[in-house]
């Protein structure tokens, strides 16, 4: 993601937010709202593709997992890069961050209840390398993950 951020311009930053309010919105709809030549709709989108995935398109509660969890996991440290290729292969781990503090990762979970969030959390202690986890379970999002607001202030630049 951060190769996306440092490749971003005020003109990428619109384009997005064109497509955050329109999903469908074609290249030549686009370049007409913008006030951009199609040909520049067209390769900047091309680029960004190519940069990784810029958008997130569907919540886990249409696929059937509403409920989320946050997990900090301790890892053996002779064992940190293959655990977290082993977790990156768990399908309810939709993200995986490296932090400071107690833990060593912090897995963003999902699972159909909490029976199977259970299921979840034993896949995970599987792993080899993971020593423990301590589960959060998510009661309400108040803030959404949202970049809007900084695709915004790139936009006014």
């Amino acid at each position: 993601m951060l190769s996306i951020m440092t490749a971003l311009d005020p003109t990428d930053a619109r384009i997005l937010l064109a497509l955050d309010d329109n999903p469908q919105a074609t290249v030549v709809a686009l370049a007409e709202q913008l006030g951009l030549a199609r040909n520049t709709v067209h390769a900047r989108l091309r680029r960004m593709e190519s940069l990784g995935p810029h958008s997130r398109r569907v919540e886990p509660e249409a696929l059937g997992y509403p409920l989320m969890a946050l997990m900090t996991l301790s890892i053996s440290q002779r064992d940190r890069s293959h655990a977290a290729t082993s977790l990156g292969e768990i399908a309810e781990v939709i993200e995986l961050l490296a932090t400071t503090g107690d833990g060593d990762l912090l897995a963003r979970v999902v699972a159909r209840d909490t029976t199977d969030l259970h299921r979840v959390t034993e896949s995970i202690l599987a792993v080899p390398g993971v020593v423990r986890t301590s589960t959060a379970i998510v009661l309400r999002q108040v803030v959404p993950l949202r970049l809007s607001p900084l695709l915004r202030r790139l936009a006014a630049s």
